[in-house]
Formats: structure tokens, C-alpha cells, sequence
């Protein structure tokens, strides 16, 4: 059987939006290991629990930018881990979406303690 129809190039295109770009990064930073969410914050007190990280994308043509707002634990190096944020977005994103990811802007909200420890008794 012989399926005739249009040549690939006359079928059309598939366009991804900045909110699906935007879900699929803000899931790929969730995975991630030693990496938390934003932490909510009073007049640069942090006031809450982590919440999930904040991502933000644009999406121009087939070129992606992130913002990325996330925390990290202490004392793990934060350029080790924003780094290492950084390229797996960039290699994840655009393996998920066939765009291309230019930039990933990522800011450090928190450096978070070992909850699990406890308090210090002195």
C-alpha cells in the first residue's frame, strides 16, 4: 500500500508555547537533586516553606529563554549547582521540545539548612 500525500514540508508546522516550555522546565528543576523551590520571604526574611521553583520562558521563533528562581542547600557550592541547573535545562528543554534554549538565567533565592537536623542545643 502506497500512502500519498503532502511532501513534509507543506504539512505544516507544530508550535510549542511559552506555557508548556515553562511546565516542562518547572518540572525538570523539581527532579532535580539539590535544588529547591523559591523561598517566600518578609523584608528579606524568609517567612514560608519552600514553594515549587519559578519559571518563566520565552519563546521567540524557536529560540527559548528561561528565568529560573530556585534555592540550594547549605553549604553545597551555588555556582556548582546553578551550573549544573543550567545545562541540564538547556540539554532537556530542547531535547522535549526540538527548540532551541539560548539562555538560562537562574537566581538563587535561598540557601536552605538541613531541616531534618533540628534545633542546636547549646
Amino acid at each position: 500500500m502506497t500512502v500519498t500525500g503532502l511532501p513534509p514540508a507543506a504539512r505544516g508546522t507544530t508550535t510549542v508555547s511559552e506555557r508548556a516550555v515553562q511546565r516542562i522546565a518547572t518540572r525538570l528543576v523539581v527532579d532535580m537533586e539539590d535544588v529547591g523551590g523559591t523561598a517566600r520571604r518578609l523584608l528579606g526574611v524568609t517567612v514560608a516553606d519552600d514553594e515549587a521553583p519559578k519559571v518563566a520562558a520565552t519563546v521567540r521563533h524557536e529560540h527559548v529563554t528561561l528565568d529560573v528562581e530556585l534555592s540550594v542547600p547549605y553549604p553545597a557550592s551555588v555556582a556548582r549547582t546553578t551550573e549544573a541547573a543550567r545545562a541540564q535545562l538547556t540539554r532537556d528543554v530542547g531535547e522535549l521540545t526540538g527548540l532551541t534554549v539560548d539562555r538560562v538565567d537562574v537566581t538563587v533565592t535561598a540557601l536552605r539548612g538541613d531541616r531534618a537536623a533540628g534545633r542546636r542545643v547549646r
